[in-house]
């Protein structure tokens, strides 16, 4: 049960109507998801939710618009958030993401969250040559 009421756009404040309606301009659609609907409860909060969503996954950036769907689906999973697992496979599909690479990052996911547990639960020490400063290369 959510904790939060879903809001409607007749019920909106000016703040939450105008981000209501930037979203439907960016996503060239009338839907606006339950996630932004209860979050619409403080209009601050959905102001700032909306602006850093359309700054990550909309403004052109070094990774394409589908690795980031894949990767927001794979945080997902590790967080254990259905919603989000849900709105973002079907965000990677309309960006086209193909039933062979769905199954390509399911496996990627399991594998990683197997050696993840595993080389928790073995406290494997990080080798020297993966503790490296930002921009410095090793072999």
């Amino acid at each position: 049960m959510a904790t939060t009421p879903a809001s409607t756009d007749e019920t909106q404040d000016t703040r939450v109507q105008a981000v209501f309606d930037d979203i439907r301009r960016t996503r060239g659609s009338d839907f606006i998801n339950a996630f932004w609907r209860h979050l619409a409860f403080d209009a601050a909060l959905l102001e700032s939710t909306w602006a850093e969503a359309k700054r990550t996954m909309v403004a052109p950036s070094a990774l394409d618009p589908l690795t980031k769907e894949l990767i927001y689906i794979a945080v997902s999973v590790a967080n254990g958030c259905s919603y989000c697992v849900h709105s973002h496979t079907a965000a990677a599909r309309v960006k086209g993401m193909t039933e062979a690479q769905h199954a390509d990052l399911l496996a990627v996911i399991g594998l990683a969250g197997k050696t993840n547990h595993l080389a928790t639960a073995l406290q494997v020490p990080v080798d020297p040559v993966f503790d490296i400063s930002p921009g410095t290369l090793r072999p």
